[in-house]
């Protein structure tokens, strides 16, 4: 359940919270491009996440932004399902995520979590953000379109990386063992070389 302890009402978005609100817009307007990539007889093409085809992974990223929805007492509402529409899916969830990030109240829920207390807008900075921007490269491999990340991105993605630890990072469902690159790889290949993905 969601903790109001020490929370202050305001009545204005805080400057960190419309930098959250800014990079996750990014970020899903890029997954959305994405989305709307991949050829009508796509959906069910393997991906770089072994148990997920196309669809099953643009149906985890949008999981993930119920998950975290409920972790402070929220529901998604009802709307297209994955199997209907992934499109209207992903874009249905991701609109109600960045309706709460403008909202000073919603955004600042706080809940205690795995891996201590958050609010709202930090968990979809640490958590949703980082879905988006690695899964976004996993659909773009899968279907072939351009995928690259925005080099801005990169240290985000380290830090919330390092601030979850190893143990979360191996989990099979998420990554898998990291990959060896040489010393003259890019800062992406790196990344996702430590996550596991074979770039």
């Amino acid at each position: 359940m969601p903790s109001t302890e020490d929370h202050q009402p305001n009545t204005a978005v805080s400057e960190g919270t419309q930098e959250i609100a800014a990079r996750y817009g990014r970020l899903s307007a890029a997954f959305v491009a994405k989305i709307e990539g991949v050829a009508p007889n796509g959906w069910g093409d393997p991906t770089p996440c072994d148990e997920w085809n196309v669809r099953d992974l643009v149906g985890h990223v949008t999981e993930m932004c119920a998950v975290h929805l409920s972790m402070v007492g929220r529901r998604l509402g009802p709307g297209p399902t994955v199997d209907q529409d992934p499109l209207a899916a992903f874009k249905h969830a991701s609109d109600r995520i960045a309706g709460d990030l403008a909202d000073p109240v919603r955004s600042q829920a706080i809940f205690d979590g795995r891996f201590g207390r958050w609010t709202f807008a930090e968990a979809i900075d640490r958590a949703v953000c980082n879905e988006l921007a690695i899964h976004g490269w996993d659909l773009a491999r899968a279907t072939g379109q351009d995928e690259s990340i925005d080099p801005s991105e990169i240290p985000k993605l380290w830090a919330s990386l390092k601030m979850v630890g190893d143990e979360a990072i191996r989990n099979p469902r998420v990554s898998g063992p990291e990959i060896p690159v040489g010393p003259d790889a890019d800062e992406q290949t790196k990344l996702l070389s430590y996550m596991g993905r074979k770039v």
